[in-house]
């Protein structure tokens, strides 16, 4: 993984300090709210319904053991004893004390950490596949490129007050497990003409009140003109984005409003005009980038068959809580953080100190989060996997649920967002009562849950396969539900099926959608998104309304 020099230490402690003077004078009164607000929110602090909430960046979602240590050691000593994994790859903590919050820095600084452009109008943390650098679909790593954007955009002169926030998501694989057709910019490796890997470029991707899904504006971009076409999408959006009302300000409306041919068209000539003035990516800089993340030293290893003579809670876990590893001898383990009862993408001090453990004992000491809410042991042998196993089941960070209902998306919502309409940790635990049996999780197959507690998405509701939204009615919280998202494949918007239904009936309506898809599938094949694009959202909006539980 990629090590801080000597310029990412200077620069990260100095911003450090600076922070906890402009900290020091707005608990002095020397600084009022408004001048303190966009220096708080720079460096990750949001104030919410109950405390601040601080959010750490976790660039492209991955972690060394003594980085994991230090989230614990910080959740202990300056929180309530957890963290939030978020749908960033980042982690967020919602108890800290604003007197704290720079000791806090301090700490995160010493372990090459920070808060930097996690929130604000800027470009925020990169995101990319949890399985890079280890999926046998890959064509190559695009973590030494992430790391190329990220350095290339922290405190960007031009690009630091944007519009609106700005976030970008970069693929090296095929399948793409970093839903690039959501963000602002979707960066994904492809094979030219001549065999040579380039970039296909989407943008105007986005959720919340507006969702739309990114269109692709470069079919193919060379690897060495990246941050120059990136600039000139950047410099497009911010000389012609709407600063006059937040809810309008994202670049998918500048290019809905210009239309996609314009749009492409101002792009093109304003890359044609400063790309000989833009950065170039030489070969000796990626190439030091990409020995930041050279293969692991693996062991020539066999193949045995975990599974023979194993117990059935291991044999339910290795079936869908690991992959295939693209080394022989090797699994890649998923870390469900979606235990039945818990806050989807919580995780305590002790498991995160007991996680680090398993890491370094495990999985070269590194740990990698998910944009799912999950955490990652990339590189496990197979030898070691019932080793593993028995020391996660008592952590409560074994439950074989990836990829099923239960495996869901979920934001802090009202809990603790000031933004929320409703809760949805509550709707989590409520779906987890009513689906606590895993053999019949099993046998509905892969079916993506992604909720939100209010219209800005935090939880992804608009592409999961169903998606839940909580809404305010006249004081009290309802949800909206939606059929047939994806951010996967073929990528697709959820459809809303009627009216919102009332708090206690979520779980329930939910098992008469899912009570249609096991009538109407075609043999155990099927998956719960293909009969819903197969038959359409009637017969599940009927039978959803059937116990006449819902507000016309």
């Amino acid at each position: 993984m990629y090590k801080y020099d000597e310029i990412d230490r200077r620069f990260v402690n100095e911003r450090v300090a600076e922070f906890r003077d402009q900290t020091r004078r707005f608990l002095a009164g020397e600084l009022t709210e408004d001048e303190f607000r966009p220096l708080r929110l720079r460096n990750g602090l949001y104030i919410q319904t109950h405390a601040p909430m601080l959010r750490v960046a976790i660039p492209y979602g991955l972690l060394n053991t003594r980085q994991l240590r230090m989230l614990a050691h910080i959740a202990r000593r300056y929180d309530r004893g957890y963290g939030h994994f978020s749908t960033r790859q980042n982690i967020q903590y919602n108890w800290p004390k604003l007197a704290e919050v720079p000791d806090i820095l301090a700490e995160l600084a010493t372990v090459e950490m920070h808060a930097i452009q996690t929130s604000g109008n800027c470009i925020r943390n990169v995101t990319s596949d949890h399985l890079a650098g280890v999926a046998a679909d890959e064509l190559e790593d695009p973590r030494p490129w992430c790391e190329l954007i990220r350095q290339w955009s922290t405190l960007h002169p031009e690009f630091n007050y944007l519009p609106r926030k700005f976030k970008i998501a970069v693929t090296g694989a095929p399948n793409d497990r970093a839903a690039t057709a959501v963000h602002d910019i979707g960066l994904q490796l492809v094979r030219g003409a001549d065999g040579g890997l380039g970039f296909e470029v989407l943008v105007g991707g986005g959720l919340g009140r507006m969702p739309i899904i990114g269109k692709r504006i470069r079919a193919w971009l060379p690897q060495q003109e990246l941050l120059a076409y990136l600039e000139a999408i950047l410099r497009v959006y911010n000389r012609y984005g709407r600063r006059d009302n937040i809810h309008r300000a994202r670049i998918k409306v500048l290019v809905k409003s210009l239309g996609m041919e314009e749009f492409t068209r101002q792009v093109e000539a304003e890359y044609a005009a400063n790309r000989a003035l833009a950065p170039r990516v030489g070969a000796a800089a990626i190439a030091r980038l990409r020995a930041s993340f050279a293969p692991h030293p693996y062991q020539q290893l066999d193949e045995p068959d975990p599974t023979a003579g194993a117990a059935a809670s291991f044999i339910a876990w290795y079936r869908h809580n690991t992959r295939a590893h693209k080394v022989r001898g090797y699994r890649v383990v998923f870390v469900s953080l979606k235990r039945h009862g818990e806050a989807p993408g919580d995780m305590t001090a002790a498991q995160m100190d007991a996680l680090a453990t398993l890491a370094d004992l495990h999985s070269f000491g590194e740990v990698r989060v998910t944009h799912d809410q999950n955490l990652v042991l990339a590189d496990v042998a197979q030898r070691d996997l019932r080793a593993l196993h028995a020391a996660l089941v008592p952590l409560g960070l074994a439950t074989p649920n990836i990829g099923t209902l239960t495996d869901m998306i979920c934001c802090p919502g009202l809990d603790f967002c000031s933004l929320a309409n409703a809760g949805s940790i509550g709707i989590a635990k409520q779906i987890h009562a009513q689906f606590d049996d895993l053999d019949y999780l099993y046998d509905l197959g892969e079916i993506q849950v992604k909720m939100s507690g209010c219209m800005n998405a935090c939880g992804h509701h608009h592409v999961g396969h169903i998606g839940i939204l909580g809404v305010d009615k006249h004081g009290e919280e309802w949800y909206q539900i939606t059929l047939g998202g994806s951010a996967t494949g073929e990528v697709a918007l959820g459809e809303v099926i009627g009216p919102s239904v009332p708090k206690l009936d979520v779980a329930a309506t939910l098992e008469r959608i899912v009570g249609v898809y096991l009538e109407q599938r075609d043999g155990e094949a099927e998956t719960f998104l293909q009969v819903v694009r197969r038959i359409g959202i009637a017969p599940f909006k009927e039978r959803a309304y059937a116990a006449d539980t819902v507000a016309a």
